[in-house]
């Protein structure tokens, strides 16, 4: 008969996440040693309990990777994560200058062309900023090899805590509005994104071992 730890899998999600935050060097010991710690307490203390268990693993594992990240690399990383930054704001104003720059050239074709002018004016330059930032994190994570999610995320907390000093401003003196506020959010994804991408790009470029 098969036992529960042969076929029981720990949460996707958090095995997800300890994948992005886990360099290319630790990702086979780290995972392997709690996964071999989530069978035996599937086994015998329930599946319910291993998949807390892990949780609970997961978030410390990721606390400690992203201290000894810094730790290990203090420099480097600071110095992905502040030229992220300085790149962020040095091209975040082109895709409206681009607008510009093309609605003064077509002047007369946007004149009748009311709507889809509209529609670059606002979702276009939506996505085109989403593209921008995921850029930006793409630049940071390969700055950053081997920290690539925590130099992101990193970036990312400190863009979210100067838009929620901005929102708090803004909201004590008129109404905030909804959709705004989620666009404003939706760039330090983006960014978070983009290390992601390079993440997984570089763990697929892994060469196996010479025994696989």
């Amino acid at each position: 008969m098969t036992s529960t730890e042969d076929f029981v899998q720990p949460p996707r999600i958090a095995n997800w996440l300890l994948n992005l935050f886990t360099s290319a060097d630790e990702e086979e010991s780290i995972l392997g040693d709690l996964l071999e710690e989530f069978a035996h307490f599937a086994g015998t203390s329930g599946v319910a309990f291993a998949r807390r268990w892990y949780w609970r693993q997961t978030v410390k594992t990721i606390a400690h990777l992203v201290s000894a990240a810094f730790r290990g690399a203090p420099w480097s990383t600071t110095a992905a994560i502040v030229g992220g930054f300085v790149l962020l704001q040095l091209l975040g104003g082109l895709p409206d200058k681009v607008l510009s720059a093309v609605t003064d050239r077509y002047l007369t074709y946007w004149s009748s062309h009311f709507k889809a002018y509209m529609f670059w004016a606002t979702d276009g330059m939506l996505i085109a900023h989403l593209i921008l930032s995921m850029f930006v994190g793409c630049v940071v994570a390969v700055a950053a090899k081997g920290r690539e999610t925590v130099a992101t995320m990193a970036l990312s907390l400190i863009l979210c805590a100067m838009i929620g000093f901005a929102l708090v401003w803004v909201a004590a003196h008129r109404p905030v509005d909804a959709a705004w506020a989620l666009s404003s959010c939706a760039g330090p994804f983006a960014i978070v994104i983009g290390g992601g991408i390079v993440r997984m790009l570089r763990s697929a470029a892994k060469p196996l071992p010479s025994g696989a």
